[in-house]
């Protein structure tokens, strides 16, 4: 099942970049046009260091939440012996993948709503945040870059429901990893690149083919942990 975890994880961040955009596409403009000049070398080279950077930092915030929820998931089921611990948790993660998949194929998009979740711990990190610019360095790129990729987000949450049903630290950092990966084309866009992606992504035509099999990875997922349950 992990490896239909991975593969849905990088087509939520693949496919979700009109969600993207409308997140970080003003924080990623914002960032870039904050990039100090390089003095020597190609300017564009220099843009894609510092965006690296940032989009490193944002990644390696996604992969770390997803370590820390799957380990507590393996932790808790460990600590209370409960055998239907995991089957359960996989349940409520294939329904979260449906719902990322009505949304991606725009049928229903109230998973959304659950942006609210994370709002009470943004709101501490968002001055630290705000302190780290203007960015000065590659190294303060990655850093603010990790604080973030805390930001509210409902494609983020849903995909570390699958991360915990996983019951692993390491296959929960993998899946948030997959997932992160997926976004980077979004976000390291810029200019035309960015309006073709966006146009492309927005096709209803790839939006429901991709909602589509994403539901079809968690009706997967829902039918092995039901076959387990009983």
């Amino acid at each position: 099942m992990i490896e239909y975890n991975v593969t849905g994880a990088f087509l939520v961040g693949l496919m979700g970049a009109a969600h993207c955009f409308g997140m970080c596409g003003g924080l990623v403009g914002a960032f870039s046009a904050q990039i100090p000049n390089g003095k020597t070398g190609n300017l564009l080279a220099h843009q894609l260091k510092y965006l690296l950077s940032y989009n490193l930092g944002r990644i390696l915030s996604y992969t770390l939440a997803g370590a820390l929820v799957g380990a507590s998931a393996a932790g808790l089921g460990h600590l209370f012996e409960l055998d239907t611990y995991l089957i359960v948790l996989r349940i409520f993660a294939g329904l979260m993948m449906i719902a990322t998949g009505l949304y991606i194929a725009k049928i229903w998009v109230g998973i959304v709503q659950i942006e609210r979740v994370g709002q009470w711990l943004w709101q501490y990190l968002k001055p630290i945040a705000q302190r780290l610019v203007p960015i000065q360095n590659p190294s303060q790129a990655v850093m603010a870059g990790f604080i973030w990729g805390w930001l509210p987000c409902g494609l983020v949450y849903s995909t570390l429901t699958w991360s915990v049903a996983s019951g692993s630290a390491s296959q929960g950092a993998l899946i948030m990893l997959a997932f992160g990966l997926g976004t980077l084309p979004a976000l390291l866009s810029a200019g035309v690149a960015a309006k073709r992606l966006a146009a492309w992504v927005q096709k209803r035509t790839v939006r429901l083919l991709s909602g589509l099999l994403l539901i079809a990875f968690g009706g997967q997922t829902l039918y092995i942990a039901l076959a387990q349950l009983n």
